[in-house]
């Protein structure tokens, strides 16, 4: 049944409210700089777009402006990845917490070359390799499944964030030839690794990402198409896998605290997936040690406690 949330404000009026409060707080987190090109984006820039079953997309600040996002391209790489491998998928990758930074080696060591899920960047590595494998044209075929999902065929990879991505992108390129090592990772690892760096490249709106996501709120089914994405069964696991590791090392107090499935990029953006109801996506680049950010985090906290948007 669709979640009724719990106040009587409309929610234009509630999300105004709420995004005149975040941009009030004092500042606090650092924009990414570990990739050069993220550090230009204007820090002061703040959004949240909030999408709905039934059609309705409610837009505050720069929640059409788009960012680079990020760890967020991860959800729909594993979704793209389920269409063609359906359950062989999970051979190659775990669904469990990692516990350690997203992007640990020494974790990986330990366990064999199998990452622990899909939303670590050894696990998105192994996704991004199942793409490679099985697309003739892995880029294209991504970036045309988010213009399909979003329904804006502008959607673009920005080539200044790819270019730092591909020059800063050593660890990474470590995590793929230990996979390789192991035997995990089938095609070579420069493509898997240009795919990869592309996915995480592309630039995306707060409103783009909440039209986007609407299937996992919706066991599956696109709800303005009615054109089914992936099963009732793989959005079940999907949003789990959110849940559970989707916020990096803070998914436990993301859970504890807001309890809902949720992804985060390093770009500043955060998802939350509201089954029954909707998508919530918000924005504000900097970042706190965890890798998330400061305003979307407190924004989304702030409004699912509002609305009783938990699922627990």
């Amino acid at each position: 049944m669709p979640i009724a949330p719990a106040t009587s404000a409309p929610l234009g009026e509630t999300l105004e409210a709420l995004h005149r409060d975040a941009v009030a707080r004092p500042s606090a987190g650092r924009v990414a700089d570990y990739i050069p090109a993220l550090a230009t984006v204007d820090a002061s820039r703040c959004g949240i777009a909030v999408a709905s079953l039934e059609g309705e997309v409610v837009t505050v600040g720069h929640a059409e402006t788009g960012f680079s996002i990020q760890s967020i391209s991860k959800v729909f790489s594993l979704v793209l990845s389920l269409q063609r491998l359906s359950d062989g998928l999970w051979s190659r990758v775990g669904m469990e917490p990692s516990g350690q930074p997203f992007n640990s080696i020494v974790q990986l060591e330990w366990e064999h070359g199998i990452p622990r899920n899909p939303f670590i960047n050894a696990g998105a590595i192994v996704v991004a390799d199942t793409l490679v494998s099985h697309f003739s044209a892995s880029r294209p075929a991504f970036l045309s499944f988010l213009r399909k999902l979003s329904g804006n065929q502008r959607l673009m990879v920005n080539d200044d964030v790819l270019a730092s991505e591909s020059r800063n992108g050593s660890r990474n390129a470590a995590l793929a030839h230990l996979m390789k090592s192991f035997g995990n990772i089938e095609d070579k690892v420069e493509r898997v690794l240009d795919h990869y760096f592309f996915q995480c490249s592309v630039d995306m709106s707060c409103a783009d990402l909440a039209r986007s996501l609407l299937f996992l709120a919706n066991r599956g089914t696109q709800p303005h198409s009615g054109e089914t994405i992936c099963s009732r069964r793989d959005a079940h696991r999907v949003n789990a896998i959110l849940s559970t590791s989707g916020m990096y090392d803070q998914s436990g107090q993301f859970a504890f605290s807001v309890g809902l499935p949720a992804k985060s990029g390093v770009g500043g953006g955060i998802i939350a997936i509201v089954p029954g109801y909707g998508v919530i996506a918000a924005w504000s680049p900097p970042l706190n040690a965890h890798g998330n950010s400061t305003t979307a985090l407190w924004m989304i906290t702030r409004l699912a406690g509002q609305l009783g948007l938990s699922i627990y």
